[in-house]
């Protein structure tokens, strides 16, 4: 199996460049990025939000969750809220859940980037499965999201 096709479809259409890695399977991003053998920080992880508007998609390095408070007064959406499972399986036709590409743009949902990705030399996105990230450097990346929204709303979490 490769990347999942909407995925793929849009990168090409874009012009984007990146490889596909093989992973062992992971449950979740921070398993991912284990199993890939890459920085956490590195690894894009998507988390999609909603509200009565529609859906979102925060874009935040995989060892931080999103300051939902902060994410929603960026977008001056005050109810957002994680969406449920089946919407977000609903949404992202082609991928397993858990394992959604953090680029909503191939879906047609709004991306919001958190700068923390931006100092990155590298990062990885998950291609659709569980088995496979797409390596981009920091400058293909950053064409890919230029025109995407970006703004601060991640934090580490505390333990």
């Amino acid at each position: 199996m490769s990347i999942a096709a909407q995925l793929s479809d849009y990168l090409t259409r874009q012009g984007a460049r990146y490889e596909v890695r093989m992973h062992e399977h992971s449950r979740t991003s921070a398993e991912t990025a284990r199993c890939a053998n890459l920085p956490a920080s590195q690894l894009a992880k998507s988390v999609i939000l909603e509200d009565e508007t529609g859906c979102v998609m925060a874009v935040v390095p995989a060892d931080r969750i999103v300051m939902l408070g902060e994410f929603a007064r960026l977008l001056g959406r005050n109810k957002l809220r994680l969406a449920q499972e089946e919407r977000v399986a609903q949404l992202f036709e082609g991928c397993e859940p858990g394992a959604i590409p953090a680029i909503g743009m191939a879906w047609g949902i709004p991306t919001i980037v958190d700068d923390e990705l931006e100092s990155n030399e590298v990062v990885y996105v998950e291609g659709g499965d569980h088995e496979r990230v797409l390596r981009m450097t920091h400058e293909q990346f950053h064409e890919l999201m230029r025109a995407q929204p970006h703004g601060n709303f991640s934090r580490t979490p505390m333990h």
